[in-house]
């Protein structure tokens, strides 16, 4: 060993060794360098060796620092054997050429990081995965290491992570469920698996928890896609990992076989923006986020007590507040809600399977003409904010040319174009809400068949379960109740996923009369 040689030849005593391996020399936080900064900084240090100045560090500011600051302050003499650096001999010809040597070290950590991030990216470019760590649920082919493969067993898990999602349970609900049925946590599977984690395994290994569960939820990978360039760091002194916006994300389909349908994924997402608070009681309804006002659209709350039998859980409007709210009360219990929606689907559902092809021609035309309003009318929005963003780069052009010109001042300069980008940033989601808006009207053929073949999964229903619910209805909205007859009497309005409200009661009045013709 080097070191311990010209220890050896110098006759320095004593001799202790810090080891960085693997560790790159632009990162200071380096465990290594840290426990001898400590030692240094606690008096045990006369000498400090390296092989050369590089191996200090590649960051020239700060490797300077410590050289000409640091190691005197704590009376530390520094010696780098290959660069014949030695600072007990301050006036020597190569402890002048020191400054150049660490900005050399310093220009090839940069150029090989740019290198490195040029490869990266044209990578990424086609689609190869980026990520060292492949998620939970796949491992890697071992005849091409570009390529996963579904691993059986843990895919099993992130099924039921899923499912028990779209029953409506939450992320706290699922990590509880996984750990009382001892399921090994992803850390702790590829660990026993022999597969190499980022993460450090738990004490208790069936510890789920709730980010967890969220993590699984939102990885768009299980549906079968490559995604790169999920997040991105500032330089190479700046290793920590920031979320990349989505519109800057490269998105890959039909990379490697799917766990989750896309269908399913994007359901689980709806829902995960519809999550709700349980209630103090612990209890929950297979209906809550799907709730709504139908007169002032708020959501409708679940109510429920330990006291409450099943049948005094109820719903009720968000802006109602005991006639001081800004909404009249809109009450419905859970189980008419429950028996109203299911006596709704079935009717759907059974239409829809015995009359197949004129429920389509009636939708198609149905969808065809809504869509065409709202693709019209998202359009015409679209040009208008497009035209905004452009417009906002010419004042911001001329607001640059003014402050150079001193024609503005620089605070008002910095004021302006904060405001210029917070307008535009904001003027990118809408645009980008926009565009998906008007694809999915325009997918709406699609969406008409893929209904179809939900409403045929669930001919013959004959039990609400949270999985029918989720996968065909989208939105319900309650009217207020109508007493005029002297009973109560509740409507229903039911948003079915995909095609929206199904004027289930003209198709079958036009069927009774296509009967009788």
């Amino acid at each position: 060993m080097v070191l311990e040689a010209y220890a050896r030849e110098k006759r320095l005593p004593n001799p202790r060794f810090f080891v960085d391996d693997g560790y790159s020399g632009t990162n200071y936080d380096r465990p290594g360098f840290q426990e001898m900064l400590a030692e240094i900084e606690a008096g045990n240090v006369a000498v400090c060796i390296t092989k050369d100045l590089s191996r200090l560090g590649r960051n020239s500011a700060l490797t300077g620092l410590y050289i000409n600051f640091t190691f005197p302050k704590y009376g530390v003499r520094y010696i780098a054997i290959n660069d014949r650096f030695d600072t007990i001999d301050p006036n020597s010809t190569d402890n002048d050429m020191a400054g150049i040597k660490n900005w050399f070290n310093e220009f090839f950590a940069k150029d090989t990081s740019r290198k490195i991030r040029a490869v990266n990216k044209a990578k990424g470019a086609r689609g190869v995965p980026l990520t060292v760590n492949v998620p939970y649920g796949y491992i890697k082919d071992p005849n091409d290491r570009t390529k996963w493969l579904i691993d059986d067993e843990a895919a099993s898990v992130v099924k039921d992570i899923f499912n028990m999602c779209i029953e409506g349970r939450g992320p706290l609900q699922i990590a509880k469920a996984l750990r009382e049925n001892h399921v090994l946590t992803p850390t702790a599977y590829k660990n026993r698996k022999g597969i190499k984690s980022p993460s450090t395994e738990n004490a208790d290994p069936y510890r789920w928890n709730a980010n967890t569960v969220v993590h699984i939820l939102e990885r768009l990978e299980y549906t079968g896609c490559t995604v790169n360039f999920k997040t991105y760091t500032n330089s190479i002194w700046d290793k920590k990992q920031r979320d990349n916006p989505e519109e800057n994300w490269a998105i890959f389909e039909n990379t490697h076989p799917e766990i989750i349908k896309p269908d399913v994924f994007k359901k689980v997402q709806e829902i995960r923006k519809q999550r709700h608070r349980r209630t103090r009681t612990g209890k929950s309804s297979m209906f809550s986020g799907l709730v709504y006002c139908y007169d002032c659209g708020a959501k409708m709350r679940y109510c429920t007590t330990k006291d409450f039998e099943k049948r005094q859980d109820h719903f009720v409007c968000g802006n109602y507040k005991s006639n001081t709210g800004s909404c009249t009360i809109h009450f419905i219990r859970a189980v008419v809600l429950e028996q109203l929606v299911l006596t709704n689907m079935q009717i759907v559902i059974s239409y829809v399977t015995a009359h197949e092809n004129y429920f389509r021609r009636v939708m198609t035309e149905k969808m065809s003409l809504k869509s065409a309003e709202i693709i019209k009318s998202a359009k015409r929005k679209l040009a208008q904010k497009e035209k905004r963003l452009a417009e906002l780069d010419r004042l911001f052009i001329k607001i640059y040319e003014d402050n150079v010109a001193a024609k503005l001042s620089d605070e008002r300069f910095a004021m302006m174009s904060e405001q210029y980008e917070d307008e535009q940033a904001q003027l990118r989601k809408d645009i980008s809400e926009l565009q998906a808006e008007i694809a999915e009207q325009e997918r709406q053929n699609e969406n008409l068949e893929l209904f179809i073949k939900r409403a045929r999964k669930y001919e013959g229903l004959n039990e609400l379960t949270p999985y029918a619910l989720r996968e065909l209805v989208k939105a319900i909205y309650v009217e207020k109740p109508d007493k005029s007859s002297g009973k109560r009497k509740q409507k229903i309005r039911i948003q079915y996923d995909l095609i929206g409200f199904i004027p289930i009661n003209e198709l079958l009045q036009a069927e009774k009369q296509r009967e009788t013709a």
